[in-house]
C-alpha cells in the first residue's frame, strides 16, 4: 500500500511530499513503515539528485539506521521502478479492496478507542 500511496503529497506539497504522506499514513501503518515513507525522498537521491545539482549520496547519512536497508529496497523495487514507462502495473481498481482494509484499521489515532466502542472499526 505504501508503494501506491507514498507520493500522495506530490500534487499538494511537492516541496515536502514525504511529510504529507507520513501525516496521511500515520494512523494506519507501523513506525517502521512511517520512517521508510519519511525517508524515501532522500533515499531516492542516488537515482537523480546529481541531475538537479544535489548530492546523490545524501541518503548515506542514514546508512547505519536499522530501517535503511528496508527503505533502500522500497525505493529500488517500487519507487524508482515506477518511473519505467514500460512497467506492467495492475489497474487502480485492483488496489481498491486493499485501500479500504488499510483505512478501516487505524493503529495509531486519538479517535481509535472511541471508534472501537462505537463499532465503527471493521
Amino acid at each position: 500500500m505504501c508503494a501506491l500511496l507514498h507520493d500522495i503529497g506530490d500534487m499538494l506539497a511537492s516541496w515536502n511530499q514525504p511529510d504529507v504522506a507520513v501525516a496521511f499514513l500515520k494512523p494506519f501503518v507501523s513506525e517502521a513503515t512511517l520512517w521508510m515513507v519519511e525517508k524515501h525522498g532522500v533515499s531516492q537521491a542516488c537515482y537523480f539528485f546529481d541531475h538537479i545539482g544535489m548530492d546523490r549520496n545524501m541518503r548515506e547519512q542514514f546508512r547505519d539506521h536499522p530501517r535503511f536497508e528496508r527503505t533502500e529496497h522500497f525505493c529500488a523495487e517500487y519507487d524508482n521502478a515506477a518511473f519505467d514507462p514500460k512497467l506492467d502495473c495492475a489497474p487502480l481498481e485492483f488496489f481498491e479492496p486493499m485501500v479500504h482494509r488499510l483505512f478501516n484499521k487505524p493503529k495509531n489515532s486519538i479517535y481509535r478507542e472511541a471508534a472501537q466502542k462505537a463499532g465503527m472499526l471493521g
